[in-house]
């Protein structure tokens, strides 16, 4: 009955233990929740105004199906500004969120066969829209060893006539890795040679730590840019995950073929939302970096946590939210279940069943990111759940057999 495009598809492993965690909270179990990739802070005040606003002045029809114009300019602005990025408007789509300009993406560019170069670990919905599109995911493994960084070698290795575009994702959603400016440089300057596109997903841009600096590789040169995808959206720099806008910027051939799509699909964003937008671009940041200072804090004390429980190998994420520990050294242990018999951990998903079973702690399993050594825990919550929910899970792990 189904398609093989819809059979192939799996569901997204983030959504599905935080629907997990939330049902069993509603039944009345305390939970702690590192699932969701979603800042605990609301949207900012002054950006909720702008589209009550523009909702009360009638501003409830289409728009545009690429985005308003006001919108687009900010855009346009923010880039100028941020990344020292030139486009016009004809280069930029506002989508549904920036996961949603990534289907387009690949829908506007992939044939059956294509080959994308991915990272490990990888965000989890890379793979599955490749696939959606008859593309071929290709994967570099990266580890704790390297920093959850590709090199430019490891990205030579994998190319084949059949590659058509490169993902890099810094900071990186589930490491929070970010790549120095001359690493991304040289994986630039490797795609230009070889004619490939590079799609960098730039959507923790702004969370970003000391030590660490961001680069947009679209900026390194007009071939550069000419072969970059940039991607970024509003969800996680000013917690508007729920407004659904994110947006891209590219080749103008790019974007039309991303905008038709777009057309006979969602269509425009939604319009009140658009105006929000513009307001969270064009009016003062200081509620960004509020949120990111408060992360920096979080980070610092759920690094030196979990590095403190035995089997636990954190590394110090440069950006974004998450922590990536390596809970591959607890494998083989057993817990006891209500019945009493002994069951065996053997994988990250037994390690994440353990911890919300036992402990009520939602985790993130690594298989899902294609790193099943690891667990993903993200720190977008308050202070107080994060040290609840390390005792729970240093608890949890003393008890093991």
């Amino acid at each position: 009955m189904l398609s093989q495009r819809a059979r192939n598809a799996a569901p997204s492993p983030t959504l599905a233990i935080t629907a997990k965690a939330n049902a069993l909270k509603a039944s009345g179990v305390d939970v702690v929740g590192f699932g969701a990739g979603e800042p605990d802070f609301d949207t900012p005040a002054h950006v909720k105004d702008a589209a009550i606003a523009a909702l009360a002045a009638g501003d409830t029809k289409y728009t545009a199906s690429s985005g308003t114009v006001a919108l687009k300019d900010a855009i346009i602005a923010k880039l100028k500004r941020d990344n020292n990025l030139t486009y016009g408007r004809n280069e930029i789509l506002v989508s549904v969120g920036a996961k949603h300009s990534i289907y387009n993406l690949m829908q506007a560019m992939l044939d059956p066969g294509d080959e994308v170069i991915i990272p490990t670990p990888y965000w989890v919905s890379y793979p599955e829209q490749v696939k959606l599109a008859d593309g071929v995911p290709v994967f570099i493994k990266t580890d704790e060893s390297t920093g959850f960084l590709a090199t430019a070698a490891q990205v030579e290795e994998k190319l084949t006539d059949k590659t058509k575009i490169v993902i890099i994702n810094s900071p990186s959603n589930p490491t929070g890795a970010v790549y120095t400016p001359q690493a991304l440089r040289e994986i630039s300057d490797l795609c230009v040679s070889r004619g490939v596109y590079l799609m960098s997903d730039e959507i923790y841009e702004k969370i970003i730590y000391p030590g660490n600096t961001f680069v947009s590789p679209a900026s390194f040169s007009d071939q550069a840019r000419a072969l970059t995808i940039t991607i970024n959206g509003f969800s996680k720099a000013h917690s508007m995950t729920g407004w659904r806008l994110g947006y891209t910027a590219a080749d103008p051939e790019i974007i039309a073929a991303m905008s038709r799509i777009q057309d006979q699909s969602t269509s425009n964003p939604v319009s009140f939302a658009q105006a929000g937008a513009v307001e969270a671009l064009n009016a003062s940041q200081d509620s960004v970096e509020t949120m990111r200072v408060a992360f920096e804090e979080r980070r610092n004390y759920i690094v030196a946590a979990l590095n403190d429980i035995p089997g636990f190998q954190c590394l110090n994420p440069g950006g974004a939210f998450y922590v990536f520990p390596n809970v591959s050294a607890l494998y083989g242990k057993s817990w006891k279940t209500e019945s009493g018999d002994l069951k065996q951990i053997n994988s990250s998903d037994d390690f994440a069943e353990y911890l919300l079973t036992a402990k009520g702690v939602a985790v993130v399993p690594g298989s899902g990111f294609g790193a099943d050594g690891n667990v993903r825990l993200s720190y977008a919550t308050s202070m107080k759940n994060i040290e609840k929910g390390v005792a729970r899970i240093a608890e949890a792990v003393g008890q093991l057999q």
